[in-house]
């Protein structure tokens, strides 16, 4: 499945995760409105048809007292209308589910109905005491009935309108539960497949970034954790970075092979260069003037850089490629460094500058160390930093245990390096803006090989410096070491720590 086809599948996922909060509420609406129409349409106009019929029946009571006083034609007329129209309205009350009601009231209607006829002859045979008792027993009584009846569905019309507003209220709070629940699991559903989602993308971006940074430091062996059978868009890229990588590695496996073969073929005619200026200096091709010694002399100088520098070229490129082997032994760390001073005091004591050797408590005796490697480190890190100390400046050498092993920190008080040129002070020919207040130039390639040499024995190098203050390298490295070859950046250090 492709990245483009994740997204989309899971977004509409989402989208559709989302409607069911919105469905139930709809449902839950929906439920509100039927009971709230039912209100309208039942409920209330079955209030007022009951109302009606009440009216009804206190206008038959009247009907009733007329047809027992006024005693004509009219009243009894009256009285038989006032009987169709609450049978009327008493059979409009079975629309509304009070069947029973309109039962009571037709039977209470038909015994009026009937008394009322009897109540009206007694009346016109002028035998007033029977049409009395007749109202009395049997009209009357009806009619309350009937109005008893009236009442009794008010209470229920009353219980079943409670009914309903509780149903309302009911699914109105169940609703509204309902939908916040669905939306809080909506949202965590939809939340669970945004971080999938996201995971998904941002874990191979990060595998990508990494890798590219691995390679940008030029470890070109790097690999990922992304298949390249994938089959999305990453699986690709995937198989594109190796691709890249192996194009790297065969580039920089090339370059260091043609460093080392030109090296190679530069030894010799320096060399030859510098054994005949030497020869010259010596006299061996009879007298010079001094013109020529001069010139002998310029011959021989640049000669000996000359050859300084395929050294350094053969050195690095050695190291790179992990075929330099150290020469790991048992070393005399204080006899060492004390000898070290020994050789730079002099060249201090020349321009002018205090240098100083310090050795803390707790540093061991011996150490597991190339010798002749370490010394080429500290010497060169010595070399810069009295190449950059003006006269009058101080220089110190501190050597002193940490957890790791033992740390050595090179200080001087010289120009410093700019802060943005720091992260690219150990790479091959880089050399930092603050030469001009260098005693002598450089090859730009003494601090690469002291990061090569210090690696290889498992150890770690730095920088700190402020322009105009001074600058610090720090050089921590494990008290024994067992490796005997260098690692390159291109393979895996092998060295062990004691």
């Amino acid at each position: 499945m492709t990245l483009r086809t994740r997204l989309t599948l899971g977004l509409l996922t989402i989208a559709v995760i989302l409607l069911v909060p919105l469905l139930l509420a709809t449902r839950s609406l929906d439920r509100l409105h039927r009971e709230a129409k039912a209100l309208r349409d039942r409920d209330f106009a079955a209030s007022l048809m009951l109302g009606r019929l009440r009216d009804a029946l206190n206008d038959m009571r009247s009907a009733e007292l007329a047809l027992l006083f006024v005693r004509d034609e009219k009243s009894r007329t009256g009285m038989t209308e006032q009987v169709r129209a609450v049978e009327a309205l008493a059979d409009s009350l079975g629309a509304y589910q009070l069947e029973r009601t309109t039962r009571e009231v037709r039977a209470a209607t038909a015994t009026v109905e009937s008394g009322a006829q009897a109540e009206f002859e007694a009346v016109t045979s002028r035998r007033e005491p029977a049409a009395e008792l007749i109202s009395s027993k049997q009209v009357v009584p009806a009619i309350t009935r009937a109005d008893a009846a009236v009442r009794s569905a008010e209470r229920t019309l009353r219980d079943r309108t409670r009914e309903r507003v509780a149903n309302a209220t009911s699914a109105a709070k169940n609703g509204w539960t309902a939908a916040i629940v669905g939306l809080v699991l909506a949202l965590l559903v939809a939340a669970g497949i945004a971080v999938r989602l996201t995971q998904s993308v941002s874990r191979p971006v990060q595998e990508l970034e990494r890798g590219m940074r691995l390679v940008a430091d030029g470890e070109f062996d790097a690999t990922l954790a992304i298949s390249p059978n994938r089959a999305d868009e990453f699986g690709r890229l995937a198989a594109s970075f190796a691709e890249m990588s192996r194009q790297l590695a065969e580039l920089d496996r090339l370059k260091a092979e043609f460093v080392s073969v030109a090296s190679h073929e530069l030894k010799t005619p320096i060399n030859v260069i510098l054994g005949y200026a030497q020869l010259l200096r010596e006299g061996l091709y009879g007298p010079q003037t001094d013109g020529q010694r001069k010139v002998a002399a310029v011959l021989e100088q640049q000669a000996q850089t000359l050859s300084r520098l395929v050294k350094q070229l053969l050195d690095v490129t050695r190291l790179e490629a992990g075929v330099a082997k150290l020469d790991i032994r048992p070393v005399q760390l204080t006899k060492m460094l004390k000898e070290l001073e020994q050789a730079f005091r002099v060249l201090a004591d020349q321009r002018g500058i205090r240098f100083h050797l310090m050795l803390h408590d707790g540093t061991p005796e011996v150490v597991n160390w190339d010798h002749d490697r370490i010394n080429e480190v500290l010497g060169n890190l010595l070399s810069n930093a009295f190449k950059f100390t003006e006269r009058g400046g101080e220089v110190e050498l501190t050597v002193f245990p940490v957890e790791d092993g033992i740390q050595m920190d090179v200080h001087d008080t010289g120009a410093g390096i700019p802060p943005e040129q720091l992260p690219r002070v150990f790479e091959k020919f880089y050399q930092a803006d603050n030469q001009a207040a260098a005693a002598h130039g450089g090859t730009g390639l003494g601090l690469a090989i002291a990061r090569q040499i210090v690696e290889a024995h498992n150890g770690s190098i730095s920088v700190e410096s402020t322009p105009g203050v001074g600058t610090v390298f720090t050089i921590v490295l494990p008290e024994r070491v067992s490796s005997r070859r260098s690692a390159g950046k291109n393979q895996p250090a092998t060295a062990d720590v004691g």
